[in-house]
């Protein structure tokens, strides 16, 4: 059978015409051909100009993920082999593959795929139909790439139980794929043992992003009182632990993500200088102002505060109150690493915040230095969801 042949309107695909993979359901004419939700179609453009292929699902306002640009190129056993390859040899030239992500979805030319190594491990996430159907196969391939490098995997858990599966008409997932193995996996990254809980875990059971953000904030932490905000597991307050800081408090409003937390301190041999609290940041951080607490050096590391271009304005709120509030605790030449995870929330717009922050406040801040999210999760230009990581390093001046 031939496949479905989709024909864009006048000015549609704007996304992938600028590099993006992505054409949406108000973008096209017409669909030509026999398909099933999920199949390879051929996209054109409104003259008949071939676009390449990709999936389609007609539950999604994403209706087509492009696959290749390729009108040729036939999306096979090679061919994913091929995109597997390169993914995995990108990240042996740019990141410590320990621990990372090995598939970041769009910006791997594998859309709605995401899958993580920790240790001889891998947690995968599907979160698009058309992918779900090469699942199996990318997961092969991955063991094979991995094995001619002389990494063994023992397990492979499935982690797809993100709410956006629902807008594919996909149902949530959690399950071994393969032989059940022990879910609580130890790693080490910048010199700091974890145990990464993929099964119960946020996501797929660690922040892998913030690898190289957390090991830039050690120096400054030396010998220093530090407080790490939406510490989660501990990551933040571990490295400021094992780079010799004098006391570190980490702080999260999840009970779970505490006891975690107290573990990998006590994995590390933290245990006497890193301390962990159950306590929602905003509340908390007002009333260490009150009693008089002042930190060398504050961490911010924020879930989204938003996630939907609508909720913006409420979250350029959120980030303010707690910069203002985390400025006002550090001493007078201290610093403060703050960031946002949300791509809705852009560079300039978090920039802004921080800088009104530090106005209401009477601070000056002096740039350290600006990052985004570590190479194994890249940014692929013209798709703006690969880009969501911002973080900044300050050294906060009283206004004299």
């Amino acid at each position: 059978m031939s496949e479905a042949i989709v024909t864009l309107k006048k000015g549609g695909g704007r996304t992938l015409k600028s590099g993006g993979l992505w054409i949406y359901d108000n973008e096209i004419e017409s669909a030509a051909g026999d398909f099933i939700n999920g199949d390879i179609v051929t996209v054109r453009d409104f003259d008949g100009y071939p676009m390449g292929r990709g999936f389609m699902n007609t539950n999604s306002k994403i209706r087509i993920r492009m696959m290749t640009r390729k009108k040729e190129q036939k999306i096979n056993q090679d061919f994913i082999k091929m995109r597997v390859r390169n993914a995995w040899e990108y990240r042996k030239k740019t990141v410590d593959t320990s621990s990372c992500r090995v598939i970041f979805g769009e910006a791997d030319w594998l859309p709605g795929l995401v899958i993580d190594k920790f240790s001889d491990v891998l947690v995968v996430q599907s979160l698009a139909l058309g992918i779900d159907r090469f699942k199996e196969e990318i997961i092969s391939d991955l063991k094979e790439c991995l094995a001619e490098d002389g990494i063994r995997i023992r397990g492979v858990y499935e982690r797809s139980d993100a709410k956006v599966r629902k807008q594919e008409g996909l149902e949530l997932k959690k399950s071994f794929l393969g032989p059940e193995f022990d879910t609580k996996v130890e790693i080490s990254e910048n010199g700091v043992r974890y145990l990464v809980d993929v099964k119960d875990g946020q996501k797929t059971g660690f922040f892998l992003d913030q690898k190289y953000n957390r090991k830039a904030i050690q120096p400054l932490c030396r010998n220093g009182k530090v407080l790490d905000c939406f510490t989660h597991t501990g990551s933040f307050a571990l490295n400021a632990g094992i780079a010799g800081a004098g006391s570190v408090l980490g702080v999260d409003a999840s009970q779970l993500a505490v006891r975690q937390a107290e573990e990998n301190a006590a994995l590390n041999g933290l245990s006497d200088r890193v301390k962990f609290a159950c306590a929602d940041v905003f509340e908390l951080l007002p009333e260490l102002e009150r009693r008089g607490e002042t930190y060398d050096v504050v961490i911010l590391d924020p879930p989204a505060f938003t996630k939907s271009r609508n909720s913006v304005k409420n979250a350029v709120k959120g980030y303010r109150e707690i910069n203002l509030r985390a400025m006002k605790l550090v001493k007078d030449g201290g610093y403060l690493a703050t960031c946002s995870c949300s791509h809705f929330m852009d560079a300039e717009l978090f920039a802004k915040t921080i800088h009104q922050a530090a106005d209401h406040v009477h601070r000056r801040l002096r740039q350290v230095e600006f990052r985004t999210q570590a190479p194994d999760h890249p940014i692929l230009w013209a798709a703006e969801e690969s880009y969501y990581l911002k973080f900044y390093i300050f050294q906060v001046c009283q206004e004299r």
